[in-house]
Order: structure tokens, then sequence, then C-alpha cells
């Protein structure tokens, strides 16, 4: 496909260099913003099409992969990595992509290969890609339930058996059925300072942009039908921006009054330090701290759209103590590095990315960063743990390693914390899907003794 206007624009090959992008490391989430943004002139359906294309192939790389392998003498891990990403979309497109005729998909392929200068192997993809396009519904899937669900779902095995071992394989199901539900809402906060939702509401609906709120919570709107966010006046106004509901509750169960200070030890891109600091209606102090200069250019471009003046910015490294902030704060967020794999149905790729060993070095970093965390709040004020992955690692055991090893209590969630929600023990696990949110972990604690 390529662009009405733009003939030397091919889509297929704007999605193979993504993907490759990828693979050499780079975050599927920030190729796509970078991607769209270089060719914003593309219309809405063409930008749709290379979304799709390349989202869907990094979700389903590994059943694209176990399909490739029955038909290809070399395996997908042998091949050049231009030639594997080129199959990977191809069969995509095949498997998934109705609208795309399969002659076209096979046909796009060999003109990619030529036009990467790899013309010595368009034999080999157009003879597996014609050999599964005619076979594709004689697939065989693992007999194993375990395997079978890795396959089908495109998830890494070892989180399979780490699931199932801890909530069980109908929950597992669950949340695997979940990564695929079609959600084609992006969920946005309101900033109420600056206008109500029921404004918001009214604004989108004369832009005929579809819009619902949220039966958890009030500013949470969900939204639909339009081209590009940024364009939009509410967010270049900073009244709106995007975050997703699950992330919002950190702020909802940090309890924070009025002319409280507030330290965000991991606060990039900043979406918490501005909810809190809009929560605090403008008053008291958050300071929103993270590791790089970079993350605190991230928070600061946050801050500025969003026209906030109550939050000051730190360069800090986490794990190390800060003697001038003992004792400072009257709430402390935690929202530590994790894994992510709540957040695996929007950036896919990190299920590829993540081990079960890089887990357990991700605890020490986070009981390192909690150690520190704990000494910054008051005695009487409030630490909020979270993140935004599913598994008991990071997340209960965490929890029984706080009230263990450090002055804290559990406590209540608080007044704003939806009562749909709050049970009454201070902590709570999301599953990815719950009330269409993202997985997380949240618990909140009292600081009882220095």
């Amino acid at each position: 496909m390529t662009t009405n206007g733009n003939p030397q624009v091919n889509l297929r090959n704007i999605v193979l260099t993504m993907l490759c992008k990828v693979e050499d490391g780079a975050k599927s989430h920030i190729v796509l913003k970078e991607t769209l943004d270089s060719y914003d002139y593309l219309d809405k359906q063409k930008r749709a099409f290379v979304t799709v294309l390349f989202k869907g192939t990094i979700e389903r790389q590994i059943e694209l992969d176990y399909i490739i392998n029955q038909f290809s003498k070399t395996k997908v891990s042998k091949m050049k990595q231009v030639i594997r990403n080129i199959i990977r979309l191809s069969v995509y497109q095949l498997k998934y992509m109705n609208n795309v005729p399969d002659s076209a998909a096979c046909n796009e392929a060999v003109k990619l290969v030529n036009k990467r200068k790899m013309s010595g192997l368009k034999g080999f993809v157009n003879g597996v890609l014609r050999n599964i396009s005619r076979s594709l519904d004689k697939i065989e899937y693992p007999k194993d339930k375990k395997e079978y669900l890795s396959v089908w779902y495109s998830i890494p095995m070892w989180i399979i058996e780490m699931w199932s071992e801890q909530y069980g394989i109908e929950r597992t199901e669950q949340i695997l059925n979940s990564l695929y539900e079609t959600n084609e809402y992006t969920t946005i906060r309101v900033d109420s300072n600056k206008m109500s939702p029921k404004q918001v509401i009214a604004e989108f609906e004369k832009e005929n942009i579809s819009v619902k709120q949220s039966e958890l919570y009030g500013n949470a709107l969900y939204i639909k039908g339009y081209d590009s966010l940024e364009k939009l006046k509410l967010f270049e106004e900073g009244i709106i921006t995007v975050q997703d509901e699950s992330s919002m509750l950190v702020g909802l169960a940090s309890g924070v009054k009025e002319n409280d200070y507030v330290m965000d030890v991991c606060a990039a891109p900043g979406g918490k330090s501005i909810h809190i600091s809009q929560l605090m209606n403008g008053t008291g102090t958050v300071q929103a701290r993270d590791l790089t200069e970079n993350k605190e250019r991230l928070i600061k471009e946050n801050i500025s759209r969003m026209k906030i003046k109550n939050i000051e910015t730190k360069v800090w490294d986490g794990t190390k103590e800060d003697k001038e902030a003992i004792g400072k704060a009257d709430v402390v967020i935690a929202d530590v590095p994790c894994s992510g794999l709540g957040i695996i149905g929007n950036k896919s790729d990190i299920k590829h990315n993540v081990s079960k060993e890089q887990i357990f070095q991700l605890v020490e970093i986070q009981r390192k960063i909690l150690e520190q965390a704990c000494k910054y709040v008051k005695i009487g004020g409030r630490l909020v743990y979270s993140t935004c992955t599913v598994n008991k690692y990071e997340n209960n055991e965490n929890v029984e390693w706080i009230e263990k090893n450090l002055p804290l209590r559990r406590t209540d969630f608080g007044e704003l914390f939806p009562k749909k929600l709050n049970n009454g023990n201070g902590m709570i696990q999301i599953f990815p899907g719950d009330y269409n949110m993202d997985g997380f972990f949240i618990s909140v604690f009292e600081k009882i003794k220095d």
C-alpha cells in the first residue's frame, strides 16, 4: 500500500523499519509515536493501517513465529532480521487482517524484499508465504494446555507458568483474554480545576468525538473518533491528559490534603505528580523526582503543558538517601520501576524483553527505593507503593517485606478512592481488563515511627 500523492511512501516498508527498531531495543510505543509524527501528512486510514500492522505483529509474534517455523526450513531465529520481519508482518496480514487479500500480502512482501536489496531471497519469502496462505486453517497448535496458551496468546511460557502458579489457570486465561479485547477508546483525565468533566464532554460532542465517563472516577473519560490527540484544543490547553484509570487510582489512594508536601520518588513522565497537584487544588508542593535529566525533562514538559505551578523537579537516584528530605513529606509516592506485565496489552514488546531473573533483580531495586522513601515520610504520613505489573514477587511479597522491615503499617485507601474498589485492607491487585483498566497494584501505608 502506497499513499495517494506520495507514491514513494510504502506503508509496509514503514512498518518493517519500525519492527527492526524494536528488535534492536527501541520501545514500541516510542517508535510508533515518532513514526506517526514523522508521517503526520498521512490520512487517518493509513495511520490506522500502520498502527494495526505494527502493533499486531509485535503482539502476535510468538504465534507468528510458531506458524512460520512449520513452513520454513530456516527457523525464524536463523533468518536475517529484515527477512523475518517481512515474513512476520505478512503472516499477520494473512491471519488477522481480513481486508487485505492474501495475494496482496504475498506480493507486497516480495516487493519489500526487492526494495531492501535482497532479491536473492524473494523466492524463499514468496514460497513460505504462499504455503502458509494455503494452509492457515490447518495449523496444529500444541496439545499441552500451557503450551497452547503460550502460542495462542503469544505470551512467553514462563509468564504463563508464573501466573498459573500464583493466580490459578482460570484467572490466567481471563488475563490473557483481556489482552486482546478490542478497546477503541483512549482514557484521559480532566483537570477539573480548569473545566468540569461535563463541560469537557460537551466540547467533545461538538467535535463529533465519542466520549464516555468512567463509573469509577468522574474525572476519567474515554474518547474515540479523533485524528491526533496532540492537536485537540483541550489537550493543547492542558485541560486533559492521557492517563490510564488504574494509574489515576494512585493519586486517589494518596489521601492528599490541601497544602501537603508530597514527594514522588519515581515520577517520570509526571502523570501521577500532576494529578496529585490538582487534587490539592494547586496548593502545597509536589516534588517530582527521577533518575536522569532526560526523565526530568519529560516531567517538566508535562508540567508546562498542563500549566501546573505547585510542582518542583529534582534529579535523584531513588535508591540513595537524601538527608535533606528525611521526615519532610506528608505523602510519598513510590511508583517503582517494575516488570510492566500489567500493561503488555498496550506495550507488547515488554513481554519479549523481560525475564523471571530480571523480576528478582527488580525486587532488589524496589526494596532499596522503599527503604529510602520511607525515611522521607513524616510520622503519621502516608506512603503509596504501586507498580504496573501482575506478579506476587513485586507486589504481595513486597508488601510483606515492607510490613516486616519498615516502620509502616498498612492503612485504608481513604475517602477519595472509588468505593467499588475499596476493599478495606489497603492493598489491591487490579488485573488487566478489570473495569477496562491496565493491570496495576496499589498499597497504602501509614508511618508509625522513625
